[in-house]
């Protein structure tokens, strides 16, 4: 029998959160592919999401959201994809920044504006 590996999932960072309110149907902007888990940012322009980078200056620098489920976007946006939106309780240590949130402080940053969208981080 084949060995089966299950990917992330949000039981990986979810901790608490209300399902008909803490999720939002979103649009991933095509450039990656990002693992569930993922912290996001928003373009201002487009309104797209993207994996939130520190050093970002259209509006993605901001961490809004959590990426729910996988988002195969490296060649083409996703639509429909689940977020993490508001109202939601996550483990720090699940959730997947960019390398550009690279210390500790600049983490605590990122979680903060993760707390002024709704979602918790411990």
């Amino acid at each position: 029998m084949p060995t089966l590996t299950e990917g992330r999932t949000a039981g990986d960072f979810v901790l608490y959160e209300v399902p008909e309110y803490s999720r939002d149907l979103a649009t991933i902007a095509a450039g990656a592919d990002l693992e569930a888990g993922t912290v996001l940012g928003r373009i201002t322009a487009s309104g797209k999401y993207v994996r939130s980078v520190r050093t970002a200056t259209d509006g993605s620098e901001t961490p809004v959201a959590v990426l729910r489920r996988a988002a195969a976007a490296a060649s083409a946006d996703v639509t429909n994809a689940i977020l993490q939106a508001r109202h939601t309780r996550c483990r720090r240590l699940g959730l997947i920044f960019d390398a550009s949130w690279s210390t500790e402080a600049h983490r605590d940053t990122a979680c903060a504006a993760l707390a002024a969208a709704g979602i918790v981080t411990t």
